[in-house]
């Protein structure tokens, strides 16, 4: 007994074939990107959709969502900067919860304390008694290591010799020759 199996075969390469075809021509192209480069190596790469921290010229600082790139403009929230007019960016480090845990941390510390002064109640002690030397090692350490954990969240890069900001134009598209009227360089100039 014979399948007539063959045709669909066929008939479905043929299909997926247009579709390898077609598909590109209604997909979106790619966009622009914002490169961070320390001494021309790459440290961090911005593209639409991504959260960004910068500070201007005007010593403002920004934070949101990036929602565009076009035109060397950097659009954060739906507004228009130029990438040169920002001066200092920020980024935040995102492996560990760095707020959380150095919050955590630091009640830890307070912790140590409170349990120590209790001890010293309970067991009716002196007050100069309550505390021993490795509880206030141990309390301080916590405290402090919660207070820098807490500070090295984000990390200030100023733009400059060191650090440098650069816009990567990869979006194909044609320029809108009403806006920019192509100039004629066969005529002398006045």
């Amino acid at each position: 007994m014979k399948l007539k199996s063959r045709p669909t075969y066929k008939c479905l390469g043929k299909i997926v074939l247009w579709l390898f075809c077609f598909v590109p021509n209604f997909s979106f192209s790619q966009t622009d990107v914002l490169i961070l480069q320390k001494d021309g190596q790459n440290i961090k790469t911005y593209a639409p959709g991504q959260h960004i921290i910068f500070e201007t010229i005007y010593e403002q600082w920004f934070d949101g969502m990036l929602t565009d790139l076009r035109n060397d403009s950097v659009f954060i929230n739906g507004i228009p900067f130029h990438y040169n007019e920002i001066k200092t960016m920020r980024v935040e480090r995102e492996k560990l919860n760095y707020m959380q845990d150095g919050t955590g941390l630091i009640i830890a510390g307070v912790g140590v304390l409170v349990l120590n002064t209790v001890n010293g109640l309970y067991r009716k002690d002196k007050p100069a008694e309550w505390f021993s030397t490795t509880g206030w090692i141990t309390s301080g350490a916590l405290i402090v290591g919660g207070i820098l954990l807490r500070k090295a969240r984000t990390r200030t890069f100023p733009l400059g010799n060191k650090y440098g900001l650069h816009y990567l134009e990869i979006r194909s598209y044609k320029p809108n020759t009403i806006v920019h009227p192509p100039v004629d360089t066969t005529q002398p100039k006045e």
